[in-house]
This record gives structure tokens, sequence and C-alpha cells, in this order.
């Protein structure tokens, strides 16, 4: 039992807890006092209830409280309404002892006390079954445990510390020779289990001492949770940095949305679950701005579900250059493993760093260049097979997260076919580590823009646009009042939805419908001049961002951005019931040159060249007859999905076309 965590004064079989924490999925607790007993039915104050109770079965448990009864009946109710209820034994002026009940296993409860017709809500707790068993030591072995669920040990689950990986033999045991060099032992959390989570993060590690000769007992409890069909939540580049007033767009456009989304898939108890894909914050301005990692957390957890988190190349600190190790700690501190997996129902997921953060010029109070290798380290990919050679069953399907893309954003050749190239340094090494596997997605971020690459026949790679679209500028105040990415997607996050090994995917637009998954222009509509959108600034400055759109067009063509487009997507487009020829094209989208490019210029900057409209391969183009003719778009994905348009034309060109 981690001692750092929990306090506890045992007395034979009576345990006292004092100000506990932990908090179980898809339930907020905390240490509730001084209930209020409004109506004076029971006369009962100042009780203390912990966020969690570490307990073994059959045990008294006592907790603070004024005003109780022996003979009062204590019912402990889950979110399903199965209640177990126990008889109080023992009270004393401050306290309350009541025998926990048979047949009662790990999860959250509703604690109320019961005295014949009357009735008072104590709150909520976290009732944790635990193994209270000390293993013996074994030669060679540093760290030792149990991994248990409802006071049993679990089989076969698998554990590391980021170097070493075993499994728990038949009675939930580990052991590992350790040499404890990333600080932490954690487990790939089974499949329809659940940890507890502090805040929103999922408790899934131990951290270690630095002692390698000192032999350390970690335990590890498991909470039965049917995950077998669950959602998935992908949030990629949050950039959260007190700046750009990017915590107000966070918290009433990006939390509302999200949440919304969340409440609506574990409307029938489907598990709902986020994983951010990196760049939770941003380097620059951690010491700038005093806005860090410590401060990005309040924020992760206004979501209404666990959150799995994975480092960005901007969450490593800028004042240390030149060692990826330390630059990587006070995400290891505050946060949890650089590289981790998990699995929900029959998936397998798998955490990685693929950032070799170099930060050249960096020193203690001077930020350095920010630079970075995109690449794997070694001792991550020999701790990658070794986590993947437990996976024996090899049509389980695996899901690589990692903060930069596999591919680089593929381009189209001559013919209007996609070009797919390798941007990972040793992505040629992962791919292969995977070979072995018939279904396997990549989750990238990074890029702000969203793109899907095919060139494996088991491995697809998904880069997702981000959540703080351009970082936040054109949402701004007194900017475009949208929230646009740089190929036009709108800001947003990918969902998951896993039913046993089937997967499906979209991409979500925040402020739109899921049913949103396409934008039509009619470009004879759109002609980007200063005069309409920079108007303090000129044509010569804004000509180079609007490329194309900077002469006026007449050929009544209409561009289709399509941004979660994959090659098993059909665009048809038909005009007067006579369908039109559908072009791919690599090109620019007009409404980020005018939400973004032309408003910097328009104050005076030269918009910054990351930010800037990116080319993207998910755009279509087809030629009507007419400028005022009525285009039917329809838009099928993989899944036979299909999204429409029925496009009246002169069809406008604003910051708010749909």
């Amino acid at each position: 039992m981690d001692q750092t965590r929990r306090k506890f004064i045992k007395a034979g079989s009576l345990t006292t807890l004092y100000g506990l924490s932990g908090l179980g999925f898809g339930f907020v607790s905390c240490k509730k006092d001084n209930v209020i007993d409004e109506n004076n039915v029971l006369n009962i104050s100042g009780v203390s209830i912990p966020s969690t109770l570490d307990v073994t079965a059959g045990q008294e448990v006592t907790l603070t409280g004024k005003g109780f009864k022996i003979g009062d009946q204590i019912e402990m109710k889950t979110a399903d309404n199965s209640a177990f209820t126990s008889t109080v034994i023992s009270v004393t002026d401050t306290t309350v002892t009541f025998l926990l009940p048979d047949g009662i296993s790990t999860g959250n409860y509703n604690l109320t006390v019961i005295r014949g017709a009357k009735s008072l809500f104590l709150g909520g707790v976290l009732i944790n079954l635990i193994a209270n068993v000390d293993l013996p030591d074994k030669a060679g072995m540093t760290v030792k445990g149990l991994v248990y669920c409802n006071g049993v040990g679990v089989a076969g689950v698998v554990v590391s510390d980021g170097y070493e990986v075993t499994t728990t033999d038949d009675k939930g045991r580990y052991y590992l020779p350790s040499q404890k060099k990333t600080g932490f032992v954690f487990i790939s959390v089974p499949g329809n289990y659940e940890v507890v989570t502090d805040g929103n993060a999922p408790q899934f590690f131990k951290r270690l001492s630095n002692a390698v000769n000192t032999v350390e007992q970690k335990d590890f409890s498991l909470i039965e949770a049917n995950n077998e069909k669950h959602v998935v939540v992908t949030m990629a580049d949050w950039h959260l940095a007190n700046r750009n007033n990017d915590l107000d767009q966070f918290t009433n456009k990006v939390l509302p949305d999200v949440n919304a989304t969340i409440n609506k898939y574990a409307a029938d108890g489907t598990k709902v679950y986020v994983l951010t894909l990196g760049d939770l914050t941003w380097d620059l301005y951690w010491y700038n701005n005093n806005f860090g990692l410590q401060e990005y957390l309040p924020y992760m957890n206004k979501l209404a579900c666990p959150v799995f988190n994975l480092i960005g190349n901007h969450d490593n600190d800028p004042y240390v250059a030149n060692n990826d190790w330390e630059a990587e700690a006070k995400y290891r501190d505050i946060i949890g493993p650089t590289y981790y997996s998990f699995n929900l129902g029959k998936v397998h997921y798998v955490v990685l760093d693929d950032v070799e953060y170099l930060n050249s010029g960096g020193s203690e109070g001077v930020i350095g260049s920010r630079n970075y290798n995109e690449k794997i380290v070694s001792e991550q990919m020999e701790w990658l097979q070794k986590d993947l050679a437990t996976i024996t069953d090899k049509s389980t399907p695996i899901v690589i997260a990692t903060h930069t893309p596999l591919y680089k954003n593929p381009t189209l050749d001559v013919n209007g076919n996609q070009v797919d190239t390798l941007d990972l340094s040793n992505g040629g090494s992962l791919i292969n580590s995977l070979k072995e596997f018939s279904t396997v997605h990549v989750l990238t971020g990074h890029t702000h823009i969203n793109y899907s690459v095919e060139e494996e026949s088991n491995v697809m790679e998904h880069n997702t646009a981000a959540i703080c679209a351009t970082w936040w500028w054109t949402g701004k105040n007194g900017y475009a009042g949208n929230h646009i990415c740089k190929d036009g997607s709108p800001g947003g996050y990918g969902i998951w939805k896993m039913d046993g090994q089937n997967i499906e995917w979209l991409y979500k637009g925040i402020g739109h419908g899921e049913d949103y998954q396409f934008r039509a222009y009619d470009l004879n509509e759109v002609h980007i001049t200063a005069a309409e959108f920079a108007p303090k600034s000129s044509d010569s400055l804004l000509e180079p961002y609007a490329g194309p759109y900077a002469q006026k067009s007449s050929g009544n063509e209409v561009l289709i951005n399509v941004w979660g487009y994959d090659s098993e997507w059909k665009i048809e487009v038909s005009e007067n019931g006579n369908k039109l020829g559908v072009d791919r094209v690599y090109a620019l989208d007009p409404l980020h040159i005018i939400s973004y490019d032309a408003l910097r210029l328009n104050a005076g900057a030269t918009p910054t060249g990351a930010f800037t409209t990116t080319e993207t391969a998910h755009l279509f183009k087809a030629v009507a007859s007419a400028p005022d003719s009525t285009l039917e778009i329809k838009v099928t994905d993989r899944f036979g999905n299909t999204y429409t348009e029925s496009m009246v034309r002169p069809k406008a060109f604003s910051y708010d076309i749909r």
C-alpha cells in the first residue's frame, strides 16, 4: 500500500481513515464535511466522508459524525441502484461504526443513513476492497506487488517499469528486476477494468524511489467496468497558455461541446474516455506567462470523463537544453509516465513519446530554440516490442498514440493520386514492429490539420486537427469569431466508437453537429482583397497569402473541403440532375486565409509562418455549367453515413460560411 498517499490508524479490524484522496471513474467525490440535516429529521451533524475507503472484506468501518444511533441503517447504493445495507454497531460522541456488507465490491457508492421512515444522504465514496498482503522478497527483484480486484489477485496483468515487462501470476503477484530508471512502475490496465483517478487522470502508475537496492512493494487495485463498448475522444493540441483569451475560449466553447459529446455517448452506459494527443501547454509561455502543466490540470479536470495524457514537444521544459530526459521531468512529476499502454475492452492502446527535445541554447532562466527530433528513442522502442509481445492474439486492434505524425501531410501527383512520405525519422521501425497485427490505427496531432494515410495494408494513420484550431487566433476577441484550423477544418476532435473489435470514427467540429463534415465554396464569390478582408493592409502584402483567390473567378467552380476524408469516402455533385465530374485537388482553404492570414496583416503583424494556411489534399473541385444553378452535394464516408448540401448559388463568402 502506498503510504505516501494514505494514512491509517489501525486497531484490530477497525480502521479510521483521514483525508484520503482518489476519485472513481465517472464519479466526482470529495471529503464531505458537516452534512446538513435541514429538516432536523435525524439530528446528525459533522459527518466527514473521505473520497476513498481502502478496506478489506468484512471489515468494520468508522466515519466521523455526531448523532448516529446503534441500529441505524447505512445504505450503500451504486449508480445503477444496486444497494447494500449495514447496521450501525457502535457510536461515540464523534464517530459511527458499521460492518462492511457481504458481497459488496469495489466501486462508487452513495451513502444514506436510514432510521425508521426517516433518511439523510451522507455523501459519495469509492469503496476499494484491498488485498493486504506482504509479498516475500526474491533475489534480484527490486519491485514487487499485487494486482487485485475486490481483494482478489488478478492473473495475466502486464506490469512494467518502462524497461522491464512482466505479467502477474495466477494469484495476481508480480516481480520486476527494476533499475528504477523511469521512476515509475505501471500496469497496462486490462480490458473491462478501470483504476481510480486523481482528478481525471487514471492512476495506473506508482512512483518509485531512486534507491535501486531497496525493494519496494507497489500494489494496484482494479475496478470492474464493462468497457467492451466504449468511446474515446481524441483531443490534440490544446496549447493552453493564458493568451489569445484561450482560457475563455476553452471554458465557454470547447468544454461545453466536448462534455456534451461525452454525456451523449455515456447516456446509455457506454464508457467514455479522453485521449489527449500532446501539446497540452505551450513551453514558450511556461515562465513568461506562468502557465504550465500544473495550470493545465484544472482545465483537464473539467472534462466529464477520465483523461489519458500524452506529451507533446511543447510540454517539455524550455530551460533544459540537450537533455530530453531532463526536459520531460516536469511532465513526469505533474502528469506521469511519458509512455505506457492500457486496454479498453478488446482494444490495446499504446501511448508513445515521439519527440526528442533538443532546445539548443536553453539554460536556467533562458528559453532555448525549442527545436527537437521527431523520433522514438531506442529505449522506448525496445519497451514497445516487449509490450506488444504480451498481445498474443494478433487480431487484437492496436491503437498507437503519438504527438508528431508518422507521415507528412499528403500531396497529390499529376494524376491526383495521394503521395505519402514518412515524417517520423524511425517510422519504418515503428511500422515493422506492428507488422504481425492485422489492424493498427495510429492517432497523431501536432500539425493542426486533418489527414489520413493508408500506405500499409494493416496500418492507418489519422492526423487529428487541433482543439485550439490556429493557436486560438481566429476565435480571439476582435478576430474572425470562428474556430478554424490551417487546412480549413473547424477546430475539433476525434470520436472513436469501439464495440468489441469493430471500430468507427469521425471528426467533430467544435460548435457543430457530427453531421457537419464538409464546407462548400462558390469560387465565383471567393475574391480575397485587402479592401474587404484587411483594410488596414494592402493587396501587395495580402496576395502572397491569398494565392489564386486574389483574382476574381468566373469559372463556375465549386470547392469542397472534406476534412475527414480518406480513401473510402465518396464525393458526388450534381446539377439539374446531371452528375458533374469531381477532381481531388491540393490547394488552400480560403476561409482560413481570411480568418487568420488577412486579419494578422490587418493588425499590422506578419502572419506566423507555422500558423499560415496550409495546402491540403482533402479538397475537391467541380465545375458547374452556370453561375446561378443549385448544386446537390453528397458526401458518403467509409461507414455509409451520408452528408448533403443543396448549394444555392451564388453562395456568399464570409467568416461564418458553412
